[in-house]
């Protein structure tokens, strides 16, 4: 009898998580449809913009986030009402952009637009699952954030701040290497040749791409806030450091091997070994941030684990 109570238990319990899925996912289809024209921009902008094509895989990288925590975040369900400032600011950015569309450049409104999705998106999770759950997955919502383009303005802040860190970073191994060298500015004037750190070679892309596989490693592998945000720092300065060693290796191999060096194969293609190199140097800051973490990292999961309810 006691059986038969627990197998109901838990259909009641998957029927219920099941239904909530199916309501959350109308939720999406409405939202998407009343977002149809910015998100199809945002595609558009994704597949045709090399500095934005990560932008239509965060959802998915999202998905498999929840995926992973799912034991924790749908551990205590609800129907609480805790969505509503979520969609507050949704409705407020949406007609903020609206209202101000004449007076904005379209790359401002359809961050404006896509971080009003994004907030809707929230707030159907919020209502279907419960503030509870919200809480849970923070760090899934807040990497999901990265789907909301950065604005034109912004973005060429950023390329013009790596520029500036891989020339100087360029510059210092120019030095330790011996290799006399003439500055000026974002160009370096050598014996036989002249390179110059375009926006081409900030690195930009491979910035981005390093920062998303640190944003997890950084959560699930480290507990303080302090580790967290060092290893992010330096994270974005292994890219920089990368960057001025590719630029210093390729401006060598021209020098004293062959000038195609600056044109061909690896100039064009090997930014992918330059990236592994970056991880790689990467690799130790995060084992040395990580000691002492593992048994308290396993005993939070075991209490997770020990909070689920049991069939």
């Amino acid at each position: 009898m006691a059986n038969v109570t627990e197998s109901n238990a838990l259909d009641d319990k998957w029927n219920n998580v099941l239904k909530r899925w199916l309501l959350f996912s109308f939720w999406i289809m409405v939202s998407s449809l009343l977002f149809a024209k910015p998100l199809i921009a945002l595609v558009r902008l994704s597949l045709t913009n090399e500095n934005a094509s990560h932008l239509i895989l965060i959802p998915f990288l999202t998905a498999g986030l929840l995926f992973i925590e799912r034991r924790t975040v749908f551990n205590n369900l609800s129907f609480k009402a805790g969505g509503a400032i979520f969609l507050s600011l949704s409705v407020i950015i949406a007609i903020s952009v609206r209202l101000a569309g004449d007076i904005m450049t379209p790359d401002l409104r359809l961050t404006g637009n896509v971080l009003a999705v994004i907030l809707l998106w929230i707030a159907g999770f919020a209502f279907c699952f419960g503030m509870a759950a919200v809480k849970s997955a923070y760090f899934s919502f807040l990497f999901l954030f990265l789907t909301v383009p950065v604005p034109n303005f912004l973005l060429e802040r950023i390329i013009s701040l790596l520029q500036t860190g891989s020339a100087e970073i360029t510059e210092v191994l120019f030095n330790l290497t011996g290799v006399p060298v003439l500055r000026e500015g974002l160009v370096f004037r050598l014996a036989r040749v002249n390179i110059e750190v375009a926006r081409e070679c900030s690195g930009i892309r491979s910035t981005i791409a390093l920062f998303i596989l640190a944003l997890p490693a950084a959560h699930y592998g480290l507990r303080s806030l302090w580790k967290k945000l060092f290893f992010l720092t330096c994270a974005c300065f292994m890219m920089i450091l990368k960057n001025g060693v590719r630029i210093v290796t390729l401006t060598l191999l021209a020098m004293y091997v062959d000038p195609s060096f600056l044109f061909g194969t690896l100039h064009r293609d090997g930014g992918i070994f330059f990236f592994l190199l970056g991880l790689l140097l990467l690799l130790p800051v995060f084992l040395l941030l990580q000691r002492g973490e593992s048994p308290a990292l396993a005993g939070k999961k075991e209490l997770a684990a020990s909070s689920e309810p049991r069939s």
